[in-house]
This record gives structure tokens, C-alpha cells and sequence, in this order.
């Protein structure tokens, strides 16, 4: 058995493999692939496995997007952290999707249900799911709806509605409100993206988490890069890289 993961945090990723490697000493561990451009472009080279892991939420979006440049015949068992209305429909269409964390039962489990459904993409094309769909229904995952910040001797809660950015200052990460007031918080932008709608907040670079409502333009830059401009300005350019630029875009035209 060929297996491929799609899965942004490498450590989860080895980790998924050593426990898939357990469990199917016979199975080859193909490629591990932290992007959504990574997987389009393995897919569009090579044979496509027997089998592939892919996390829901990538650091370049959402793991949907793969399917709308690539065609994937390969069994997919999708990983997530959220158990939403997504699940249900990756269920109802013969896809399964274990939840993080993973346990081993739970991947045994999967892993023999994409033994018993072999070939099922190539025999029943018309029962592929709607991505589409999927894509606007985990957009019903709101995300962490407040953050408890400390300022000025006193806790308050901002609403993540009124979030225009978060970013990295002074090597601390700061919340930035629509009215330009700024919040310094106790999580990392990495542990901030994972409570966040990633409908509604996008990780332009290593600085920046940016909501949608805060944009008001993109453009394109040199390198194939975009310079985003919002609402408020920022310290620097804020710049999405030619690697991410595809799936920024992708971002905006698919809300």
C-alpha cells in the first residue's frame, strides 16, 4: 500500500506515519507535503498512491482546493481538528476522516475501510463529493469568537469580529483592532491561526493573519508576489509570497 500524507505540521505528520507504519508494516510512506501547491504538483507528477492523509486545514488554506486543480483518484481520509458538518458529508459520500488527535484504533479503522472501498473514485465518478459545497459549509466553523487580553491593569474581551490583523511585534503577537487599537495576547500566530475561521482569516506570511474584512486591495508585486493593502495601515508591506499567492487568491474568490 502507497500512502501519501498532506499535513502542514511536520511533527504531526511523521507522527501519523510512524502510526500508520505500525499498523501496516508492508505500506511505503510515498511523500509527506505541508502545502496545497505541493500536493497539486505531486499529484499532477507522479502516480497517484493507494491512499492518502490530508489535514483540512493547510498553512495555505483549505485542503479542498487541491481538488479543483487536480483530479485525485486516490482514496482520501480527511484529518481534522473540528468535528462539523463537513464530517457528515465527507460520511455520507464514503470518504472517512479520523479527528485529531489520532489514536490507533482510529487509523486502523480508516485504513481498512479505504482497503474495502479500493478503486471506489475510479467506479463511481458520479459520487464524488461536491468541494465546492464542502468548502462553503466548513465556513459555518466560525472560529474562536473572542480573545481575553490584559491592558492597562485591566482583562477585557475583544470580539473577533473587530479583529482587523493579528501580527507579530517587537517578537510578541499583537491583536489589531478595526479602530487601530492594539492588544499584545499570550499565543503564538501559529496557535492563533488553529482557533480561527479560516473562512474569515487568512496567514498572508510568518507576520500576518489578516481578516477579510480588513482588506481592501491586492496587487501584484515583483517575484509574483501580491502587496495586500487594508483598511488601516500596517508598519511594513504586507506582502503574500509567490507560493501562497495562488491560494490567497483562491481565498478571496471562494468566500
Amino acid at each position: 500500500m502507497t500512502i501519501i500524507i498532506i499535513e502542514d505540521e511536520v511533527k504531526t505528520a511523521k507522527a501519523l506515519g510512524q502510526l500508520i507504519l505500525s499498523i501496516r508494516p508492508d505500506a511505503q510512506i510515498l511523500s509527506y507535503i505541508q502545502s496545497i501547491d505541493g500536493a497539486v504538483s505531486y499529484l499532477l507528477e507522479n502516480d497517484q498512491p493507494d491512499l492518502i492523509f490530508m489535514d483540512i486545514q493547510l498553512a495555505d488554506g483549505l485542503s479542498f482546493e487541491i481538488f479543483k486543480n487536480v483530479e485525485v483518484l486516490s482514496p482520501v481520509i480527511f484529518c481534522t481538528a473540528f468535528d462539523d458538518y463537513a464530517i457528515d458529508a465527507f460520511k455520507s459520500n464514503g470518504i472517512d476522516y479520523v479527528l485529531k488527535p489520532f489514536s490507533r484504533e482510529s487509523i486502523s479503522q480508516a485504513i481498512k475501510k479505504a482497503g474495502e472501498l479500493k478503486n471506489f473514485f475510479q467506479r463511481n465518478k458520479k459520487m464524488m463529493p461536491d468541494f465546492d459545497y464542502l468548502l462553503t459549509r466548513t465556513g459555518e466553523n466560525k472560529g474562536k469568537s473572542s480573545f481575553l487580553v490584559f491592558k492597562n491593569n485591566k482583562y477585557q474581551t475583544i470580539l473577533t469580529e473587530n479583529i482587523a490583523f493579528f501580527y507579530i511585534k517587537n517578537e510578541t503577537p499583537t491583536i489589531v483592532t478595526f479602530d487601530k487599537t492594539e492588544y499584545q495576547i499570550t499565543q503564538s500566530l501559529d496557535e492563533v491561526h488553529k482557533l480561527l475561521s479560516p473562512i474569515q482569516f487568512f496567514r498572508t506570511n510568518r507576520q500576518y493573519l489578516v481578516n477579510f474584512s480588513a482588506i481592501r486591495e491586492a496587487e501584484h508585486y515583483f517575484s509574483r508576489k501580491l502587496i495586500i493593502k487594508l483598511t488601516i495601515p500596517t508598519e511594513e508591506k504586507l506582502l503574500v509570497g509567490k507560493e501562497k499567492a495562488t491560494a490567497f487568491l483562491s481565498w478571496l474568490e471562494n468566500r
